[in-house]
């Protein structure tokens, strides 16, 4: 038996800046429509000892307190002890209990196939150990059911939250959150915890993002959501440490501080094309129109501000510097292209929300031109100055041209505001603006029965003891060779074509929208 969704073409990190938007968050309906509401994923390796307890557990806790039709699903990462063979019994035995084998390891791989597989809305996973409290989990999954966030994790590191575990993984486990607040401006407060949900629509735009298949998979999502705006719901969590992990620390630490620097490069760069994962224009409070007050200006007035006062420290420098070796008004030029270049980018980022490279140049040259108001304010100051005194003191000339800059800054958010990055929410959206679906009628879920996951049925007969025969014959020993007759049913597939990327078109497949469905391309959520 296997999850009924269509698979997602998952592709490498994307470098493009084509606009598209994630639907305006809804609650889902409480009537049971057939489909599971939640789908748990439990990616395990070699698990054999544990995986039936914890999937009995699991499904004793659910079945007893979830208000809605749940699945839960055991990712085997390519398991070589008999894993496997105790997932396909508890998928034979219980209905709500699905089996995916996976020929390679990775716990990222494992979700991002699952979920991409999955026709759940809510899609959640746990670790195999069940450290969490169970009793977290409806606290975590409703405001993704009711609309309000698009991603919940599970924190460790709340104040409210109750941990027991030893010194060492305390350490390590704050270090490593620190680094990311330091490193990516990271607000959530726990990364690493094992206990995450998302909203399907969410993951069909952001899964293809995210470029790590093993443990940096959560943060990388994390870190991408966030910075596209998007609401993450934090649940302090009860939690006991399991003595018997079979991490490996050194190593998930030197991979996960490569990923922070890969990451961070990425978001540097401005090469991920976070619109797509803007919600359409107005879900946000805030898009709403107030009498006698222009949309957004008071936040763009304090990054405008914020960014001004950073830009006229680094020019005072700049043209402290640039003075040592060339006149007052060389140095002036010199410091004043520089930091308007930084202060172009640096506005069009943080006070006006444009992400993505498109528009990028002309942004620049449109702020050269606002560069070239500020010179000839600033320079006329100077030359001003120069006319009133022979010999003007350094002090006399930071004064003046402190002013003067004040007086350039104000006209440059006029502009800016006005003609460089104008509020264009008015203007009709794009035919052509696109979002992804799994809906039934949608082109991905059709090419589900097409492609090259048609094998991996929805229909258990069809194909368990084939199946099984192929994982036997690649993946257990000779000591476990009986998994390959077993009568218990379970998905197999390769997840190299979806996690590696090598499945045909790299992109996720996409659909129009209604134009009335779609966003400002420069809204900053």
């Amino acid at each position: 038996m296997g999850a009924t969704g269509g698979l997602t073409k998952v592709g490498p990190m994307r470098t493009d800046s084509s606009s598209g938007t994630l639907p305006a968050r809804e609650h889902l309906p409480a009537a049971a429509a057939g489909t599971p509401v939640l789908d748990v994923v439990i990616p395990v390796y070699n698990e054999e000892k544990d995986l039936q307890p914890c999937v009995l557990r699991l499904h004793e806790h659910l079945k007893r307190t979830f208000p809605y039709a749940f699945r839960i699903t055991v990712a085997d990462n390519a398991s070589t002890d008999t894993t496997p063979l105790v997932a396909a019994r508890l998928a034979a035995e219980l209905p709500e209990v699905r089996s995916f084998r996976l020929e390679q390891k990775g716990r990222g791989r494992a979700l991002r196939t699952v979920w991409s597989a999955s026709d759940a809305p809510i899609l959640a996973y746990m670790d195999v150990d069940l450290s969490t409290d169970l009793n977290a989990l409806l606290p975590l999954v409703a405001p993704l059911i009711s609309g309000h966030s698009d991603l919940a994790i599970g924190s460790r590191l709340a104040r409210s939250s109750r941990v027991v575990r030893g010194a060492k993984r305390e350490f390590i486990s704050r270090t490593y959150n620190l680094i990311l607040r330091g490193s990516l401006q990271a607000r959530f407060t726990d990364a690493q915890c094992g206990f995450k949900a998302i909203r399907r629509d969410v993951a069909q735009i952001l899964l293809p993002l995210i470029e790590d298949t093993g443990w940096f998979f959560d943060t990388e999502m994390l870190v991408l959501a966030e910075r596209a705006g998007l609401r993450i719901h934090e649940v302090p969590v009860d939690w006991v440490d399991d003595p018997d992990s079979t991490v490996h620390i050194v190593k998930t630490a030197t991979d996960d501080l490569k990923g922070v620097l890969r990451v961070g490069k990425a978001l540097a760069t401005g090469s991920l094309p976070l619109d797509r994962l803007a919600r359409p224009f107005g879900d946000d409070p805030r898009d709403r129109d107030i009498k006698d007050v222009p949309k957004g200006l008071a936040r763009q007035l304090v990054g405008f501000c914020v960014v001004g006062g950073m830009s006229t420290l680094f020019y005072l420098v700049l043209y402290s510097a640039f003075r040592g070796f060339a006149g007052s008004q060389i140095a002036n030029a010199l410091a004043l292209l520089v930091s308007a270049v930084a202060n172009t980018a640096a506005n069009r980022r943080l006070t006006f929300g444009v992400r993505g490279r498109g528009g990028a140049v002309r942004h620049q040259a449109q702020g050269l031109v606002v560069f070239g108001i500020g010179l000839a304010l600033t320079s006329g100051s100077l030359a001003a100055l120069n006319a009133a005194t022979s010999d003007p003191g350094h002090s006399t000339e930071l004064a003046v041209l402190i002013a003067a800059n004040l007086a350039a800054t104000v006209l440059r958010f006029l502009l800016f505001r006005a003609w460089v990055f104008p509020d264009e929410t008015d203007e009709p959206a794009s035919p052509s603006t696109v979002v992804a679906s799994h809906l039934p009628n949608s082109p991905v879920y059709q090419a589900y029965t097409t492609g090259p996951y048609a094998n991996a049925s929805h229909s258990n007969a069809s194909h368990s003891n084939a199946s099984h025969n192929n994982a036997s014959h690649n993946n257990v020993n000779n000591a476990n060779a009986s998994y390959g007759n077993s009568p218990y049913p379970t998905d197999q597939f390769r997840a190299g074509d979806v996690a590696d990327r090598t499945w045909g078109d790299p992109t996720t497949r996409l659909q129009p929208v209604r134009p009335h469905d779609s966003q400002d391309p420069r809204n900053p959520r």
